[in-house]
């Protein structure tokens, strides 16, 4: 990304526990896993370390051609590797919104939930932004297995959540301005609907020309981050929705 953000000038009333929350337990999750330095009890052996991650992102990890049925079971990324028996497909939609390849995934996932997490948990209230941030990361989820409908490679990541937070965040609170790093070094505060906004335009690119490039495309959901982000709008549209018809304010919600 050129724009890093970094904070959110909207006072929040309630400190943001869900989104603090739903911070602490990707991190923990990642410190336990087979890729982090942390986990100590996986094996020492190169091979059987990379066997280690490979089942643990296969089990927990949402592979498209599972999700749509097109297998019964798993095969291994490395070869070398046994297969993976009794993975459980749906809950593995679930649990792929926080695992992390690297501490640098993990990381720059983790700076935009924490910044634009708590404003849209003030907005719609504690209930509805886990709600949000689930349903919209299984919307992002199966966005991408329908468009790599034969893909054997597991997806990790909370991006496609997070996609969904920043779409809501665009309709709840997009007149809020934001302090963002510009190319990484540049302090700039600019209008929240622009960040969000050039984010999903910078997303829907990459999607559009890596599922165009020879070779099919890249490594990277861009799908699952486009869907959700859409996901997102259309969820804070319709909490907006609900609170016309009730006379509701957002802030009064809990």
């Amino acid at each position: 990304m050129a724009a890093l953000p970094l904070n959110d000038d909207h006072p929040v009333r309630r400190a943001p526990v869900v989104a603090y929350g739903l911070i602490a337990v990707n991190v923990l999750v990642y410190l336990l896993s087979p890729q982090a330095a942390t986990a100590v009890w996986y094996p020492v052996d190169l091979l059987e370390r990379v066997c280690s991650i490979d089942g643990y992102f296969m089990r927990w990890g949402a592979i498209p051609d599972e999700m749509l049925g097109r297998v019964d079971l798993a095969e291994p990324l490395t070869p070398e590797c046994g297969p993976i028996d009794g993975k459980v497909v749906w809950f593995s939609v679930l649990s792929s919104m926080f695992l992390h390849g690297g501490s640098a995934h993990l990381l720059g996932n983790m700076v935009y939930l924490f910044v634009f997490g708590p404003v849209v948990e003030d907005r719609l209230g504690k209930v509805r932004f886990l709600l949000l941030y689930l349903a919209t990361g299984v919307v992002a989820a199966f966005g991408h297995a329908l468009v790599d409908q034969d893909g054997g490679i597991p997806m990790i990541g909370a991006s496609g959540a997070i996609s969904g937070v920043l779409g809501a965040y665009l309709v709840v609170q997009f007149r809020s301005r934001v302090t963002t790093l510009v190319f990484g070094v540049i302090p700039m505060r600019l209008p929240g609907w622009a960040v969000v906004g050039s984010y999903f335009a910078l997303q829907y690119l990459l999607y559009v020309t890596s599922s165009t490039a020879p070779g099919g495309g890249s490594s990277v959901a861009y799908a699952a981050h486009v869907y959700g982000f859409v996901a997102g709008v259309i969820a804070g549209l319709v909490v907006y929705r609900l609170r016309w018809r009730s006379g509701t304010r957002l802030s009064d919600v809990y």
